[in-house]
């Protein structure tokens, strides 16, 4: 004899978890320190700041990507042929990549030539920026620094030999 599972068929009134939760937002997001990345929703969340400066660089799916996790030091190191770095520990190199996230705890020391930097932690050394460099309100950046443009935010550090007039991308010289 074959019995029904009170479970099946039956529907609670009161809850229709299908129609009660709010759909996903198209494009959202967020990048390493948990900002999101919805320019609607920053401008909302940063209080009227400008969305395009405020906006950080976001990594193109694809391409070869390192990340360095916290609590692990890479030192004395050339880095080539990489895409994206996010440097959540501590690097000790010499690299030429397109983008840089440096984290909040992270810290990067060394010489360093990258299409975009977003700097939300430590950078000391020689930066060459080619296009553009953001430093967050967490970031300190010190050392020789070349960029193209640059935005930094209330609270963001920036000392040393600083000069506008990054070099063009190898890429857009070939």
């Amino acid at each position: 004899m074959a019995t029904q599972s009170p479970f099946f068929g039956k529907r609670d009134r009161d809850t229709d978890s299908l129609t009660s939760r709010p759909a996903p937002l198209v494009g959202s997001g967020t990048n390493l320190s948990g900002t999101p990345v919805n320019p609607s929703s920053l401008t909302a969340q940063q209080g009227g700041l400008n969305a395009a400066a405020a906006a950080a660089p976001v990594a193109k799916e694809g391409g070869s990507k390192l990340t360095v996790g916290p609590n692990i030091k890479l030192k004395g190191v050339e880095i080539t042929d990489c895409d994206t770095l996010v440097v959540e520990g501590l690097v000790e190199a010499t690299m030429d990549s397109r983008l840089m996230q440096i984290a909040e705890q992270g810290e990067f020391k060394g010489s360093a030539e990258i299409d975009i930097a977003e700097i939300r932690g430590v950078f000391d050394g020689n930066l060459t920026v080619r296009e553009k460099l953001v430093i967050h309100s967490t970031g300190k950046v010190t050392g020789k620094i070349r960029y193209g443009k640059i935005v930094i935010e209330e609270g963001g550090q920036l000392s040393g030999e600083i000069s506008f007039g990054a070099k063009p991308s190898l890429q857009a010289a070939a």
